[in-house]
């Protein structure tokens, strides 16, 4: 499988378990991918700085920094789609991971084809591919999305998104004025298999909001309609997707 720049895609795996490691890489290798490992947090952000991977499955009880810490160090530099894979299932800790910054989570002991299945859909969902269905550009209100670009900018300001807040995002605005409802959104913004994931809607829209300055009771881009879904209101004056 090849990624950035035509090179084979490489996905960097970090857990203080060799035999994990090692797990994980053979069902990898095997789909095609090229893997790269760490056996601690500090080794993990070394990594992503130095091999710059597509995708991290990132363990979150682990030496020197815990899974959280490095998501934090990370997201301070890079929009780096994770996975966290950890023993720990709580929903505290789901909840934990994602707020940090993780576009997923799976629970130790998993099953390896779901694992492949998984990184191959966050690939999926983080590609920077242009979007041909939709005009380069749309402005409503404050806000401007150029989907060619992936960019966003509010009063002026480049909005920092996640390819998965990025993605919640489009969605809402390719759809301005339209509630979509909870399942509707998990389909279109992770796709199929994550019917049962509505944590990762409701997380995900959480930190969205807090990149653009909003609450969950005061928002004017991401609305909640409660016991529906969402929506993002159309302004006046706004440049619509066709």
């Amino acid at each position: 499988m090849y990624g950035k720049n035509g090179k084979r895609t490489s996905i960097g795996v970090v857990d203080d378990d060799p035999k994990m490691i090692r797990l994980v890489r053979r069902h990898l290798e095997e789909t095609g991918f090229r893997v790269i490992s760490a056996i601690d947090g500090p080794g993990a952000v070394t990594l992503v700085e130095s091999e710059d991977p597509d995708l991290l499955v990132l363990d979150l009880v682990m030496p020197g920094m815990d899974g959280c810490q490095v998501l934090q160090r990370l997201r301070e530099f890079t929009p780096l789609p994770v996975i966290i894979l950890s023993a720990k299932g709580d929903e505290h800790d789901i909840v934990r991971g994602l707020e940090a910054g993780a576009d997923d989570y799976m629970t130790k002991p998993f099953a390896p084809k779901e694992l492949v299945a998984r990184v191959q859909a966050v690939l999926r969902r983080s590609s920077f591919g242009p979007d041909e269905r939709h005009p380069a550009t749309m402005k409503n209100g404050d806000m401007v999305i150029d989907f060619a670009q992936h960019l966003v900018t509010l009063d002026d300001r480049e909005i920092t998104l996640t390819p998965t807040e990025y993605r919640l995002l489009a969605c809402l605005a390719q759809n301005v004025g339209r509630t979509l409802t909870q399942d509707d959104m998990l389909l279109r913004v992770w796709g199929n298999g994550y019917e049962d994931e509505a944590h990762l809607l409701r997380v995900n829209v959480a930190r969205l909001r807090s990149k653009l300055g909003e609450t969950a009771t005061a928002n004017r881009y991401v609305v909640t309609r409660p016991g529906i879904g969402y929506l993002m209101p159309r302004f006046e004056g706004a440049t619509e997707p066709a």
